[in-house]
């Protein structure tokens, strides 16, 4: 009789401890976020990636960057802040060549944020290869260094690893935020900007304690 009193007791305890969880947990799947079906492997699996999925076309990106950009210099050192850019129409592939270009050229930050005010600011029509060499020119970026970057196979190969991992993400609309391969945060479910922000502090502090 009283081992079954005790196995009662036990399972009240436990249905208390997760009831408790389950409320002191600010943002919920389904709801303020979404769970992918399926992990998409990060790029450093020490560390706990943010990804944002964008592309220099999208003026909601533009938007975003003003609020994302300080949000990410003060990540802490277990978090690694990517960039993936979207591709899912042929127009898009130029300004997602653009992106890995300058990283390799390690020209990132004179070009990422020009290039949008150069579209959405300035409103300069930029379509082909050629057009983005004169942007990146306008720079300080050797064109002739530019044109070789932008049709390497290097390129060429992170370009083929974007699409994948869009469509791992299951990336329906930009900006969204990856984080850890797992969970998709989207203004849609987090109503604005700040919003996707304060889901994606949460989630990044899940995966911290899901990895002690």
């Amino acid at each position: 009789m009283f081992g079954w009193i005790k196995k009662i007791v036990f399972l009240a305890l436990v249905s208390s401890m997760a009831m408790c969880q389950a409320q002191t947990e600010e943002f919920q799947a389904g709801v303020d976020y979404e769970v992918l079906p399926q992990a998409v492997r990060t790029a450093n699996p020490t560390k706990i990636e943010v990804n944002e999925v964008f592309h220099y076309l999208c003026i909601h990106c533009y938007n975003f960057e003003a609020t994302v950009s300080p949000w990410a210099e003060k990540l802490p050192d277990d978090v690694d802040f990517q960039h993936t850019p979207a591709i899912w129409q042929s127009a898009l592939e130029p300004f997602a060549r653009a992106y890995y270009t300058a990283k390799a050229l390690k020209v990132l930050d004179q070009t990422h944020v020009a290039l949008f005010e150069t579209i959405h600011v300035k409103k300069q029509r930029l379509q082909s290869q050629e057009d983005l060499a004169a942007f990146f020119a306008g720079q300080g970026v050797d064109a002739t260094k530019f044109n070789k970057i932008y049709s390497s196979f290097g390129v060429t190969s992170q370009i083929s690893q974007a699409k994948a991992r869009a469509k791992g993400y299951r990336t329906q609309g930009t900006p969204e935020i990856i984080i850890n391969g797992k969970y998709r945060v989207t203004t849609r479910l987090s109503k604005n900007f700040q919003g996707m922000l304060r889901v994606a502090t949460f989630l990044i502090e899940k995966e911290r304690q899901a990895l002690r």
